[in-house]
């Protein structure tokens, strides 16, 4: 399959955030482009048909968010993914695309650090929202994904991780709490509301907790919850 691309990074705007579209479907590809060409704030850099034209193209253009189908040929998204995020020097962050809530993936797709999850049909605004969410660092789930991940994670045997503790005790009892409601997949909002605190508070809460437990964003402190064995201990 072919892919495309814009001519040269160098003319996106100062400020916009770029976009490298994924998709094997050249009309789903049309579809997002003509969503988000029309945001003043968002450059499409290029599109590409698979996960291998996906990473030479974003080595290339440097994209800001790559939207990225998962269920592809020559390379699915997952690997792509995987890939493209162990390389240092990227600074992509990565939106999942799929056409079902249950996609078999979500779980592999999260963990090679993808930092959000949308279905397809999703409203055009909630996408943009998405993106520009993303962009600034942090992590967008459908509430379904969410919900998923996390009973999902309850029906795994697990066992806990020593190192993983040890980062956790580093952590305020104020943080702890912040970690455990991130883990339920909680907003910003809704955690505020629960602990009488402002936004601010628990956008610094969530900052320290990244950083002490040395996570890229929300998305993997869930997933960092379960894993490391909190799971009994935070619910």
């Amino acid at each position: 399959m072919s892919h495309s691309v814009s001519p040269s990074t160098d003319s996106r705007a100062a400020g916009t955030i770029g976009a490298l579209i994924v998709d094997d479907q050249a009309l789903v590809r049309a579809g997002f482009r003509m969503i988000l060409e029309i945001e003043p704030d968002i450059t499409i850099v290029g599109e590409a048909a698979d996960g291998a034209q996906a990473l030479e193209l974003a080595a290339q253009l440097r994209p800001d968010i790559v939207l990225m189908d998962v269920r592809m040929p020559t390379m699915d998204g997952i690997e792509a993914t995987r890939r493209l995020l162990a390389d240092p020097t990227s600074r992509s962050r990565v939106i999942m695309l799929t056409t079902f809530d249950t996609d078999q993936y979500v779980f592999d797709a999260l963990r090679a650090g993808a930092s959000g999850f949308l279905i397809k049909d999703a409203r055009p605004e909630l996408l943009v929202a998405g993106i520009r969410a993303v962009h600034t660092g942090e992590s967008l789930l459908a509430p379904s994904v969410t919900r998923r991940m996390i009973e999902s994670f309850l029906q795994q045997p697990r066992t806990t991780d020593a190192a993983g503790l040890a980062r956790y005790e580093t952590l305020t009892a104020r943080e702890q709490e912040t970690l455990r409601h991130l883990a339920r997949g909680l907003t910003n909002s809704e955690i505020a509301a629960t602990l009488f605190v402002s936004e601010t508070t628990v956008k610094t809460h969530v900052g320290h907790v990244l950083m002490k437990l040395g996570l890229r964003d929300r998305v993997q402190a869930v997933i960092y919850a379960y894993e490391a064995g909190l799971v009994t201990r935070l619910s």
